[in-house]
């Protein structure tokens, strides 16, 4: 069966805040805290959100771009990344909202998307 939403998986860098956010407009959001990930490297996470079947949230934009770019490279698939411009959690959290809100988890595989 195929999931209309994106679940979401915050790494260690996006304050935990915007994953309950995310949550109160009724998507999937977890962090790495409460993944207990804190302190794993960047193509440990990413691997983590597959495994998962999660789309990862970051703010790290040049180790995700090439992670990104290694996964297409080696025809591996992830959920998605999407790289946010550090905001307030509330302005990342209404951008990703309306990404989860009008692109469906099919749609967001292999996307490398900005916020």
């Amino acid at each position: 069966m195929r999931r209309l939403f994106i679940a979401l998986y915050l790494d260690e860098d996006v304050h935990v805040l915007i994953a309950e956010l995310v949550r109160s407009y009724g998507f999937a959001a977890t962090t790495a805290r409460q993944e207990h990930t804190l302190g794993w490297e960047d193509e440990e996470q990413l691997a983590y959100a597959v495994r998962e079947g999660k789309a990862i949230l970051t703010h790290n934009r040049v180790d995700f771009e090439r992670l990104a770019q290694t996964y297409f490279e080696a025809g591996q698939e992830h959920y998605g990344i999407i790289i946010a411009v550090r905001r307030s959690p509330y302005e990342v959290a209404r951008r990703v909202a309306r990404i989860l809100d009008k692109v469906t988890a099919e749609e967001m595989k292999n996307q490398l998307r900005y916020i």
